[in-house]
């Protein structure tokens, strides 16, 4: 078996025993009526729970020194590189509660492909699946009572990696903080409406063509910050980016990936070509449309288009997924020259339907043909 000091670097090595992780508990967790209080209504992103998963890597040890400890602030350089290069890269997934009382992570192993991708664009030591798939369920299994029994509650893990080398340079750094931290949290969206209204950002792009688009790394949300903030001006939800190149495609949203449901019963996603993130929650959807026997399409789409589609009444629904926000029916877009409505403005019943059978598998309320729940408790 692997031990915690000497956890191998490269993943058919590792592949062979279940990592080891040193539990060292908080000697001052939350007090139970406490945390009671904060998950009667945790919001999303603010609660955060008594302990972390760390592991560290440099040439000479690999991945070693594997723990779940407290949570606390780190300890760093103020020359280490992250700070400077901003060598970094992050996932997001969700343990939920199950009807018998157990906890369960939904396609961990899809998060740890990607995680693994991630790390390889940004010129990154990866971090062999089985260690990352470990190091959620080792904080699932010391965290569960942190799982909301709210309507929408989920354990939301963040794990995250980082450039922790001292040093000026450009270079691709030598030693990493892989870390996991978990929040307690309820619907991300706030407010009663029925659906969210987009800004299509005309002046401000994600990513480009052989850029970081296809990678979860903090700078490709940094950028999205600025047209989120002109979205929020223009009293609008989310941001809308489209392609770089011809600022026509429609791409994805500042956090989510985008659906479109036609009047033929069809539904059809912007392709991944590299500039847009493939979110688990998009890959999850287009497997259980194709089940129910929808026709689905993977294809570019363009804003003018899709504007006269919602006008004409060929486009019906639209939707965006990712894993914080599940699915969330959009009601109206808006432009500099204006706005349009898709469909009656809420909730369509496709988007009502593939939404429910993905949550009824997520939270073990419906057979799991694909195997995607991982039971940790």
């Amino acid at each position: 078996m692997l031990q915690n000091m000497s956890l191998a670097s490269d993943p058919a090595i590792a592949a062979d025993a279940a990592p080891v992780f040193v539990v060292e508990p908080s000697a001052t967790p939350l007090a139970v009526n406490e945390r009671a209080g904060l998950l009667a209504n945790p919001g999303f992103g603010r609660v955060f729970t008594d302990h972390m998963a760390t592991i560290r890597y440099n040439e000479a040890h690999g991945w070693h020194d594997a723990k779940v400890v407290k949570r606390a602030p780190f300890q760093m350089d103020a020359a280490s590189a992250v700070l400077h290069y901003a060598q970094e890269i992050f996932e997001g997934l969700k343990a939920y509660r199950l009807p018998d009382g157990g906890a369960a992570l939904f396609r961990p192993h899809a998060n740890a492909a990607r995680f693994r991708s991630s790390a390889t664009r940004m010129a990154m030591v990866p971090l062999p699946d089985d260690l990352f798939v470990e190091s959620v369920r080792a904080i699932v299994r010391q965290e569960a009572d942190w799982i909301p029994d709210i309507d929408g509650g989920a354990l939301y893990l963040r794990p995250f990696m980082i450039a922790s080398e001292v040093f000026l340079g450009v270079k691709p750094s030598t030693e990493y903080l892989y870390a996991v931290i978990a929040s307690s949290v309820g619907a991300y969206f706030k407010g009663d409406a029925p659906a969210v209204t987009l800004w299509v950002s005309q002046d401000y792009t994600r990513a480009a063509p052989g850029g970081t688009g296809a990678a979860k790394c903090g700078g490709n949300y940094a950028s999205s910050l600025i047209a989120q903030a002109e979205a929020t001006r223009q009293g609008c939800d989310q941001v809308l980016f489209l392609d770089a190149v011809e600022r026509r495609w429609i791409e994805e949203l500042g956090g989510m990936n985008i659906f479109f449901v036609f009047d033929d019963g069809s539904i059809a996603t912007p392709a991944l070509t590299g500039t847009i993130l493939p979110g688990i929650t998009r890959d999850s959807l287009l497997t259980l449309a194709r089940d129910m026997g929808l026709v689905v399409r993977e294809e570019p789409y363009a804003i003018d288009q899709c504007r006269a589609d919602a006008e004409s009444g060929h486009l019906r629904e639209a939707f965006a997924c990712g894993t914080a926000a599940v699915v969330t029916p959009i009601g109206t877009m808006k432009l500099k020259d204006g706005q349009f409505r898709i469909g009656s403005g809420g909730p369509g019943q496709t988007t009502a339907r593939l939404r429910q059978a993905l949550i009824d598998i997520q939270r073990g309320h419906a057979p799991d043909p694909h195997g995607w729940l991982d039971r940790v408790i």
